[in-house]
């Protein structure tokens, strides 16, 4: 008899997002091995109907912002406060529980009451991020707390890295308990093959998530100083976040439209700007409690071939430079601004020993089976 696992979480594909792309590798990965899986996630936006539903996805319809975002508290309720009545009518011998914090909490009153266990999915820690951002101290401190009783109560976290699982230790979590799996990118569509884009001038690219905590706006500061220089170069940014609104008023004060925003695109898309960028832009603001983050944007470039400039200190500045992936930089315009000259000025000979960094060390594919093995693991733990 199969093992029926079931996972809980607000974003899955046809959404766009590391945490959508990183599940979907754990079902295959469950898949794969024999499992049943049912997805418990939301409806996903207008335009982005998948024309042919995954077998085994439930979908319910949930409140998105502005943007078309499952972002914000009252977001979140909408699809938490459901989520546990369809937990407590599901049948499964395991729950996976995808961030936020709430859902988390759902999961494990939902588990207790159902007399089953669940695993927790850390692709980063939570409150971290939100500890970075301007939230008032008290919601930070709830939601703290929230996210100690999700990890705690788990029968085994997965950690997508070490640092993520180091994290977890502030929450008194036993660290026998914890595994670590990887993370990383669909290496089918971040590839050096394929269309690259040819919009007739150089440029920068940075793809994903625009949140406070990453300071995208080091890069619109940098380009003031590279426009000297090099007058035909642009940047453009693809994605969504919370910091949107702030970089394209940072932005719109430049004299022309040499900083452009594209928006959420498909993956392919993305792909397809990331391989014909001078260099694609990635970065964290350093001593907010997220240095120790690798953010998946810079295994997408690399897998691509393109050099990464990140921006920051920490784990993500050691892999970069390690792994000979581009250039780490320090938080400051001006070193930014000379790592993305660099890029200008020289040529680039390490497209293929990028592409086959990530493939060896950070392929979705490889993350999501690991992650797979420690989700079947959990099942007999468990019994």
């Amino acid at each position: 008899m199969s093992s029926k696992v079931l996972l809980a979480t607000r974003l899955y594909p046809p959404e766009v997002g590391a945490a959508a792309f990183r599940l979907q590798a754990l079902t295959r990965g469950l898949t794969d091995a024999g499992a049943d899986v049912s997805v418990l996630t939301t409806r996903p936006p207008r335009g982005t109907d998948d024309p042919r539903p995954a077998k085994g996805v439930k979908r319910w319809p949930v409140l998105r912002d502005s943007g078309g975002n499952v972002r914000g508290y009252v977001q979140y309720m909408s699809f938490d406060l459901p989520l546990f009545f369809r937990l407590l009518a599901a049948r499964a011998d395991i729950v996976v529980s995808e961030p936020p914090p709430t859902t988390g909490l759902m999961v494990a009153l939902s588990s207790w009451l159902r007399r089953r266990r669940y695993v927790y999915y850390a692709a980063d820690i939570w409150t971290d991020a939100l500890a970075a951002t301007s939230a008032p101290a008290p919601v930070v401190s709830i939601m703290r707390s929230i996210e100690g009783v999700a990890l705690r109560k788990a029968l085994k976290v997965i950690a997508i890295s070490q640092g993520v699982a180091d994290q977890t230790r502030q929450f008194s979590v036993d660290p026998s308990r914890v595994v670590v799996v990887g993370n990383g990118v669909d290496t089918e569509t971040f590839s050096p093959d394929g269309p690259a884009a040819e919009p007739g001038y150089r440029y920068f690219v940075y793809t994903g998530t625009m949140s406070e905590w990453q300071g995208a706006e080091i890069f619109i500061d940098a380009m003031e100083e590279v426009l000297l220089r090099f007058p035909d170069v642009r940047l453009h940014f693809f994605g969504q976040g919370s910091a949107e609104a702030a970089l394209k008023e940072k932005a719109a004060r430049m004299a022309d439209d040499r900083i452009r925003f594209g928006g959420v695109v498909p993956p392919a898309e993305a792909a397809t700007w990331i391989r014909g960028a001078a260099g694609s832009l990635v970065s964290i603001v350093p001593d907010q409690g997220y240095d120790f983050a690798k953010p998946t944007k810079i295994y997408a470039a690399a897998a691509c071939g393109t050099p990464v400039i990140y921006a920051g200190k920490g784990a993500s500045a050691g892999m970069v430079a390690e792994g000979g992936l581009g250039y780490a930089s320090g938080f400051s315009s001006t070193e930014v601004a000379k790592a993305m000259i660099r890029l200008l000025e020289e040529p680039d000979h390490g497209r293929a020993a990028r592409a086959a960094w990530v493939e060896d060390n950070a392929s979705l594919r490889t993350s999501g089976r690991h992650a797979a093995a420690e989700v079947l693991r959990a099942i007999e733990e468990g019994r």
